[in-house]
């Protein structure tokens, strides 16, 4: 449902009034809500107004959206358990988004609507607690992108854990072999 949400968005350009448009923005920004998606995330994603989105939020949730501004460290996805998540996350993004066109403008966010339900229904599937927000699953590709983290293989287990850009890789034992 979601892919179909985000792939709509890319076939048809907001323009002007068009109300067809705006109820495709509406669906987005629904589904990236049930997603856990903060403010912010909402603001870059779609098109709608900052009131309009805390109003669609309320109307979802209940409740007003979470105050206060994301978080860029990439600091948080270095500790011992939010690196085998994001780990385990940037690994299943990876592959999904491989699958995806590099010409669709909506490629990244549809990737990560795919990744993120797969990583959480791997974790329900297995009774474990969900520890990388969508929101922070967001943040992820983009600290990637800009050259903060990158991926390390463990000497041990051959695995592929997220670790800072600058790091010596010689050596380099994950967590878990640890």
């Amino acid at each position: 449902m979601f892919a179909d949400v985000v792939n709509e968005r890319a076939r048809v350009p907001v323009a002007g009034k068009s109300v067809i448009a705006e109820v495709r923005e509406i669906r987005l920004a629904e589904a990236l809500i049930r997603l856990g998606a903060r403010l912010q995330l909402l603001e870059a994603e779609t098109s709608l107004s900052r009131e309009r989105i805390v109003k669609l939020y309320r109307e979802i949730t209940g409740a007003s959206p979470p105050k206060g501004m994301l978080s860029s460290s990439a600091d948080w996805f270095l500790t011992t358990q939010p690196n085998i998540h994001s780990s385990l996350f940037h690994s299943i993004y990876r592959k999904v988004r491989s699958f995806m066109p590099d010409d669709d403008r909506r490629a990244t966010l549809n990737a990560l609507i795919k990744s993120y339900q797969l990583y959480s229904e791997t974790l329900k599937a297995h009774d474990e607690e969900i520890v990388l927000s969508f929101t922070r699953a967001w943040t992820l590709p983009r600290l990637f992108d800009a050259g903060v983290l990158r991926l390390n293989i463990c000497d041990c287990c051959r695995g592929r854990f997220v670790a800072l850009a600058g790091e010596d890789t010689s050596d380099f034992v994950c967590v878990l072999c640890m």
